[in-house]
């Protein structure tokens, strides 16, 4: 299971139990997982690369090394955030050895003509392109309203692919300036409603304490420079055309769409990167940071698509 940007391993405390242990939580004993929650380079107590270039599948290399090393030919992915595109990579390098790829984010870097003119034609003629009624749902008005919605929650994004270095020296220096940056997204990013909640409805989701873990686990290793450096590395004017933007997914693949996360895309676009979607779930209730914020859903949501696979 890999992270994103800006949580940490941490986000999957509360979720490794329920696939560990399944049992003891009402889960299906059957499926029981032995877990694995590495942390990107860069980001808390994993070093960071002492060379450009270190982006997703430099990123997916390492991680193939480590389960070898560990002794897992055979191995299930799940990812969200940044977690997405590198499981996503590593299943392209390796589908001899990933049984299964779950996502509750999907990342498609090609394709955007289309995926322009399916949300032009989606609000009126959803039957023409294949969106669901809960595609619609989900895509409308927000995309209506796309152009103010990017500016007010990207800006992070372009700072920190352009210049990640400038606005690190400054949160590396003052405790109170990483917590506001980080704890921001924990915020919009669970529910944009709560940007109108005097508190952003922080604790509504989260604990003071599990939301301090993890901005701790970036203040007392020095990573958010290095955590945000990794935003400029994949966002290259190579990227847009490598192999990992161009080639197809084939390994069994799940995905969770859940409904406050910071895109949704249709399954209808969806295969046209991934080509053997085993399950596609409407998640009820959730935003960006699923495994931190709904681990039974998730769970849930990994033992069924697993067992599918395993039953295939």
């Amino acid at each position: 299971m890999v992270h994103g940007w800006p949580g940490s391993f941490y986000e999957f405390y509360r979720i490794i139990p329920l696939l560990t242990e399944p049992g003891k939580h009402g889960l299906d004993p059957s499926l029981t997982f032995e877990v694995i929650c590495p942390s990107i380079p860069g980001y808390g107590f994993s070093d960071a690369s002492q060379k450009k270039g270190f982006d997703a599948p430099a990123a997916a290399r390492i991680f193939y090394k480590l389960m070898l090393r560990l002794g897992f030919s055979e191995f299930y992915l799940q990812g969200g955030d940044w977690g997405s595109l590198i499981t996503t990579v590593l299943s392209q390098m390796k589908p001899e050895s990933v049984k299964g790829l779950h996502l509750n984010m999907v990342m498609i870097r090609n394709g955007r003509f289309k995926m322009l003119l399916y949300l032009l034609l989606g609000r009126h003629l959803p039957w023409l392109v294949g969106f669901t009624r809960e595609d619609v749902r989900r895509v409308y008005p927000y995309f209506e309203k796309s152009v103010y919605a990017l500016l007010r929650e990207s800006g992070y994004l372009h700072i920190q692919a352009t210049k990640p270095d400038t606005v690190g020296s400054a949160l590396n220096d003052s405790p109170a300036g990483l917590g506001a940056y980080i704890l921001e997204k924990f915020s919009t990013w669970t529910d944009p409603d709560f940007r109108k909640l005097e508190d952003g409805g922080l604790q509504r989701k989260f604990t003071m304490d599990d939301l301090l873990t993890n901005v701790m686990i970036y203040w007392i290793t020095g990573s958010i420079t290095s955590s945000m450096r990794f935003y400029k590395e994949n966002f290259t004017r190579e990227s847009e055309t490598s192999p990992a933007a161009t080639t197809p997914v084939y390994v069994p693949t799940g995905i969770a769409a859940f409904p406050f996360d910071l895109m949704h895309v249709p399954r209808v676009l969806a295969k046209d990167k991934f080509k053997n979607i085993i399950t596609y779930s409407f998640m009820p209730r959730g935003g960006h940071f699923a495994a931190f914020e709904e681990p039974e859903l998730l769970a849930r949501d990994i033992q069924n698509f697993v067992s599918k696979v395993e039953k295939k």
